[in-house]
């Protein structure tokens, strides 16, 4: 029945649905029909241009499944099966086809035969074919209309060599074929598009079940409960292809002016609980390595391995003994030989400045006998013992002072506020600072552990005792009153990000302000004397204009050691503090440090700007791309001066109160002009209301100050 209903629709001319290779369907219009090879061809117009396709009958059912239901044919009547006794008169060219509908007991025995011819025969019986009129004959010799079955061409070929003709001539066809056929019907082959979409599908969970084996796996090896296992694993794998070898004791300590080394802290208690990731790898003495985690747009983790190279590299491992061995020891002979020298400690809050200069911590106890100040004073003794350093009578003194919000305050002097100055030399002089003459290494430490005590300390987001300003700590050596040589020992403020502190108060604003001013001011003054400059930019910030002689003279060293904090949370703020240090002394990933500071040198001359110029242009480029960023800038620092003038017009009004005292002991006396006494008064009121307006109006501009500097802190938050 399925095969008549396919042979009586498939005909010229009829339209079909077809699906295209990219999977949209539309109607064609049949040209052809091949019943060998089991295909029709179709035709359709698509932008003006006519466009073909073969299709196999198994996809034209699969598509059109209503040409098995209700089979149409040639006239457009319903095609039924015919009833028996039906003849062909092939010589009459113009004759008529007549179907008479059969009986419903002949419907049901041609369901179970069916005959096959060719399709010549197929063609001939369309145009020529007489339908007689029944007779009676015997059941079991019956003639039928041939009929053909959408078959594939195997399964067509087997049933044709099949067919016998039985005792009465009549061609019959073996039960068994309709079987067949009725299965290839069923089970028709779908689309190729069908079949690559369900192999695309299920390579697709083969992947993702393998994808979860392997997770499983990897987390059954590492700690599932640590949030950043993948990255980890990932850490560790690549490691394991590493040869690492940190610095020792043993490794020879070269002489650079400038010494710029970076030192990584072990995890702390806080990073061990959450545990954090470490993703920072000391190679080597001078090479260091961070892991950065990365995520892309289709949630795939990676690392980008992001290489530094300093002039010393210290591991965890490191003590504080042998960061002092390569980095400050070495500049003790330059004070010795009438120079000045510098060491700094520089990073991020929490990163270990103050445990490395100060000395280690037990709990909040501070061993100041095991930071590098008390190291620097030992070996200052043991070498005054030397002879030929004895014989110059040499003389120790110490300091101790601090920088918080751009002013100075004496450590050993009870926090006394101190004046920096310039005399008639141009030489800074820090009026007011204590030195206090030491005889030995037990004296400094008391000094040390003192001073560190009054030291200005705050909240940030790293530490809940940050230290919220730059501590100097000073050895001099004198030689008859005179200055000899000057070693500076600098603990400088943890640096932060601006985003971190634009939701804080006011004061915390103006710390983080006033400290990210002063580190870059001192970048830029240790670039200078790198590159033997005329100029160095020391007035920049109150910490460089303190530090100015230990920038300037030939016989001037500097060392910074970059402390970094190895947590994967803390990644951002040690790639900043790795750029910062490298930006202070570039070396090549291959090469001298010489040849690295004459590639500067050569690049300095070529490109050089004047000062003015860069500066404004970097004004201009801050107000571009942040104008709420630049309005804070200006705003703290108009802040900043408003204040200072503020406080120098009350110092003036107070002097001139004296004057009030000097007109009532006039007028206690017997006898006292009185002309003069009125004229004296009317003076000080003058001068008074004078100096009273002027500070009225420095109040009025600070409060100014302060508003824009508030509401430009609200916009930048929300930015």
């Amino acid at each position: 029945m399925e095969s008549s209903a396919l042979y009586g629709c498939l005909q010229h001319g009829l339209t079909i649905s077809i699906q295209r290779s990219n999977g949209v369907i539309h109607d064609a219009t049949i040209k052809n029909v091949n019943w060998e090879k089991m295909f029709v061809s179709v035709e359709w117009t698509e932008t003006s241009t006519i466009k073909g396709k073969e299709i196999d009958f198994d996809d034209v059912v699969a598509i059109n499944p209503e040409l098995l239901k209700t089979p149409v044919a040639a006239d457009g009547k319903e095609s039924l099966p015919l009833q028996e006794n039906v003849t062909t008169q092939s010589q009459n060219p113009r004759a008529t086809v007549s179907r008479i509908p059969a009986p419903r007991e002949a419907l049901r025995y041609q369901a179970s035969k069916m005959s096959v011819i060719t399709e010549s025969q197929n063609n001939a019986l369309e145009s020529n074919m007489e339908v007689e009129s029944p007779a009676p004959m015997p059941p079991r010799i019956r003639s039928y209309l041939p009929v053909v079955r959408a078959r594939s061409r195997s399964s067509y070929c087997s049933d044709r060599c099949s067919i016998q003709p039985n005792g009465n001539g009549m061609i019959e066809e073996p039960p068994q074929s309709l079987r067949i056929v009725s299965a290839a019907i069923q089970a028709r082959r779908k689309s190729t598009i069908v079949k690559e979409m369900e192999k695309m599908k299920n390579k697709r969970e083969e992947k993702r079940a393998q994808y979860s084996e392997i997770r499983n796996k990897r987390a059954q090896e590492y700690d599932s409960s640590c949030p950043n296992w993948d990255f980890a694993r990932m850490v560790k794998e690549y490691r394991a292809t590493l040869n690492c070898q940190p610095i020792s004791m043993n490794d020879p300590i070269e002489e650079h002016r400038i010494c710029v080394c970076v030192r990584k802290r072990p995890l702390n208690r806080q990073e061990i609980a959450k545990k954090e990731c470490d993703v920072i790898t000391v190679i080597s003495k001078n090479n260091i390595l961070v892991h950065e985690p990365k995520v892309k747009v289709d949630l795939t983790k990676y690392l980008e391995n992001q290489p530094f190279r300093f002039d010393f590299s210290f591991d965890e491992k490191a003590s504080n003994e042998m960061v002092y061995w390569f980095t400050a020891r070495p500049l003790l002979q330059t004070i010795f030989e009438g120079g000045k020298a510098t060491c700094f400690a520089y990073g991020q809050t929490g990163s270990g400045k103050t445990h490395t200069m100060g000395g280690d911590f037990s709990g909040k106890t501070q061993k100041a006998s095991k930071g590098i100040y008390a190291f620097a004073s030992q070996d200052v003794f043991l070498l005054l013992q030397q002879t030929r350093y004895k014989v110059q009578g040499l003389e120790v003194y110490v300091t101790f002072f601090e920088i918080y919000n751009g002013k100075l305050f004496d450590l050993l002097n009870k926090k006394a506020k101190l004046r920096v100055l310039e005399d008639g030399k141009q030489q800074v002089q820090v009026v007011g600072l204590q030195e206090v003459r030491v005889n030995c290494a037990e004296d400094v430490i008391r000094i040390i552990e003192a001073g560190s005590a009054c030291r200005t300390s705050g909240h940030s987001f790293a530490n809940s005792n940050s230290s919220r300003s730059h501590a100097c700590f000073q050895i001099i050596l004198r030689r008859k009153g005179k200055l000899h040589g000057k070693f500076s020992l600098v603990d400088l403020a943890g640096n932060e990000r601006g985003a971190d502190t634009s939701s804080a108060d006011r004061q915390t604003r103006m710390e983080a302000a006033e400290i990210n001013k002063s580190l870059l001011a001192l970048k830029e003054c240790i670039r200078a004397l790198g590159q033997n400059k005329q100029h160095t930019p020391f007035r920049e910030s109150k910490l460089t204009q303190v530090l100015r002689d230990s920038f300037i003279g030939t016989n001037s060293r500097t060392c910074m050691i970059a402390m970094i904090s190895p947590g994967m949370n803390s990644c951002e703020y040690t790639l900043n503090t790795l750029r910062y240090a490298d930006r202070v002394k570039e070396l090549p990933h291959n090469g001298t440090a010489d040849e690295a500071q004459n590639c500067m040198e050569t690049e300095n001359k070529e490109l050089e700007i004047s000062e003015e110029e860069s500066n404004h242009f970097l004004e201009l480029s801050e107000e571009e791309l942040s104008p709420h960023l630049s309005s804070v800038r200006e705003a703290l620092t108009r802040i900043n001066e408003l204040e200072d003038k503020a406080i120098e017009e009350l110092k003036e009004i107070r002097q001139k109160m004296n004057a009030c005292n000097d007109l009532l002991d006039i007028a206690e006396q017997p006898e006292y002009d009185l002309e003069a006494f009125v004229y004296e008064a009317q003076c000080f009121i003058n001068e008074g209301s004078k100096s009273f307006e002027t500070l009225k109006e420095t109040l009025d501009e600070l409060t100014l100050a302060m508003q824009m500097e508030e509401q430009a802190s609200k916009h930048l938050n929300k930015r």
